[in-house]
């Protein structure tokens, strides 16, 4: 990666915090810029210093990270998110999605799965665990599927970007993949999440994932 990404890490632990720190210290492309153990330290602190991405925990005293999320993404859009959860965490899962956050990493995460998320993410893409994605689609938005109870007729083309998003790619590194412009991409997605009534990237992808459009 050519620059460097300003990290800031919000979670309650501070064991946990320490241990994230050491993570992703072995990664020479980040620079922590801060940390907090709250939503409402969080916000405190993201109107002081410069920040790329927020390794954000989910429920924590104070304020929860559902509502620091909504707060930070309102007065910062450009800001990239990453929700921290474990697997008892998914009836809070469709409100991060809802939030606006860009993935989901397990707690349990080692330094190559943190080194692929903030890649992706940093670049524009959005990014989940593996394990969590499957286990959460089956769990969550089943208001969305009562709503589109009729089967949704994605395009070809829709269907390759549904399966490239899918591998964590960015809007411009689908376009080079099917010698488009990227503009063209972002307008079949609008065109996705609309036929489906899905609110985000990630809501899409779950909704394709349980439909059996994608394979990961």
């Amino acid at each position: 990666m050519e620059s460097t990404v300003k990290i800031i890490i919000v979670d309650d632990h501070e064991i946990f915090r320490n241990g994230l720190k050491m993570v992703l210290g072995k990664l020479d492309f980040v620079e922590i810029v801060g940390e907090a153990a709250n939503g409402q330290d969080f916000l405190d602190l993201i109107r002081k210093v410069t920040c790329d991405i927020v390794l954000m925990d989910i429920e924590m005293p104070v304020m929860s990270g559902i509502d620091a999320t909504k707060i930070a993404l309102k007065e910062y859009p450009d800001l990239k998110i990453i929700s921290l959860t474990m697997f008892t965490d998914d009836n809070y899962v469709q409100s991060m999605i809802d939030a606006g956050v860009k993935g989901f990493l397990v707690k349990n995460i080692n330094k190559d799965t943190l080194n692929k998320a903030l890649t992706i993410v940093a670049g524009g893409g959005n990014y989940y665990s593996e394990e969590l994605f499957k286990f959460f689609t089956r769990k969550i938005n089943t208001k969305e599927d009562n709503e589109n109870a009729d089967e949704v007729k994605f395009t070809s083309r829709e269907k390759e970007i549904l399966q490239l998003l899918s591998e964590g790619l960015s809007n411009k590194e689908i376009a080079d993949v099917l010698y488009v412009s990227e503009r063209t991409v972002v307008g079949h997605k609008s065109n996705m999440l609309a036929k489906t009534g899905c609110k985000s990237a990630i809501s899409l992808l779950a909704y394709a994932l349980r439909h059996k459009l994608i394979i990961i």
